[in-house]
């Protein structure tokens, strides 16, 4: 039974990873895609390429989902927490990108973490919980809209003499880079977080110890599973986050994919902290809109957008909660 759940969990685990790349391919690619920068499947391709890159750069993050936000469960009812977990941030995945809102994968995970442990009477870690996860929720789309806005007024004023056409040509240029670092950020953020997951059902099965590093077959079965995900290409979001929320130009395009990024790889390296690829890009693309004046910014859909936001965590808390309590009835 042991062998049999923790199979199913990382299985699960692998296939949220998928779920988490197709859901969140739009953030890194949608403004190259919708300024023409990329064709969207040498874009998705490019993503793929830059997923796996990231995934294999750090391991702090991982380390704050699989230490930081539940205490250990242990045995076959531990193992099944973390099914229900998986369980409920993938059909909230699975319901935001039928609707096509680019909600949050990791705040769907991290519902879903406490969700599972609360109905399975496993302690939850609300000082990690806040501090990892609610302060930076609040906090990184704040910074991704202000630092957009920034960003973008400082390009406008280095090339305010500069030709209109030429400068353009270049920025579609330069959102190639974006682009990729948009991607590197993503796998760096979003591969490690199932790591956490992964290497949180091996010690439940006391097949590895709580402080050994993070097995190399895990980052590679995250990593491509992420870039696989990415690969199938989310179009439904990918049209919100490009179209719907402001028609972006490749200047614009270039501000949002840079601040978004840089805050990524800043949270991933100094705080170790678990953020949401998805806030940070819309919230960067709506300050990048708000320059060219506030009302250019289609509020009312990024008021639908972060209501999303807000209502991530409990809705795939109450669905892992309902998932653990049938594998309950069924298994214990």
């Amino acid at each position: 039974m042991d062998t049999f759940a923790l199979i199913v969990t990382i299985g699960v685990a692998l296939g949220f990873t998928y779920t988490n790349g197709f859901h969140d391919s739009a953030n890194a690619i949608a403004t190259s895609v919708s300024t023409r920068a990329l064709t969207p499947r040498a874009a998705l391709a490019m993503a793929a390429v830059m997923n796996l890159a990231g995934a294999f750069m750090g391991s702090g993050v991982a380390k704050t989902v699989s230490e930081g936000i539940i205490e250990t469960p242990h045995g076959d009812k531990g193992m099944w927490i973390l099914f229900a977990a998986l369980i409920g941030a993938i059909v909230w995945n699975l319901i935001t990108w039928y609707f096509g809102l680019p909600s949050s994968s990791s705040h769907a995970l991290f519902g879903g973490m406490v969700g599972a442990a609360l109905a399975g009477g496993i302690g939850v870690i609300w000082s990690g919980v806040v501090d990892k996860i609610v302060i930076p929720m609040f906090l990184s789309p704040v910074v991704g809209l202000v630092a957009g806005y920034l960003v973008m007024c400082a390009i406008m004023w280095m090339f305010r003499k500069s030709n209109p056409h030429k400068a353009k040509r270049g920025f579609r240029i330069a959102q190639t880079v974006s682009a990729a670092g948009m991607a590197l950020g993503h796998g760096l953020q979003d591969a490690q977080k199932t790591m956490g997951i992964v290497v949180m059902a091996l010690v439940i099965s006391d097949v590895q110890s709580a402080d050994a590093p993070i097995p190399i077959w895990v980052k590679i079965a995250c990593a491509l599973m992420l870039s696989a995900g990415t690969y199938a290409g989310g179009w439904r979001i990918m049209r919100t986050l490009g179209r719907k929320i402001i028609e972006l130009d490749p200047p614009q395009g270039f501000a949002a994919e840079t601040t978004g990024a840089g805050i990524m790889f800043t949270t991933a390296f100094m705080f170790h902290a678990p953020i949401s690829t998805t806030h940070v890009i819309t919230s960067a693309i709506m300050g990048v809109g708000a320059t060219k004046r506030v009302n250019a910014v289609r509020w009312g859909v990024a008021k639908n957008i972060i209501l999303g936001w807000f209502i991530t965590m409990p809705a795939a808390a109450l669905v892992a909660a309902v998932s653990f309590w049938i594998v309950n009835l069924a298994f214990l």
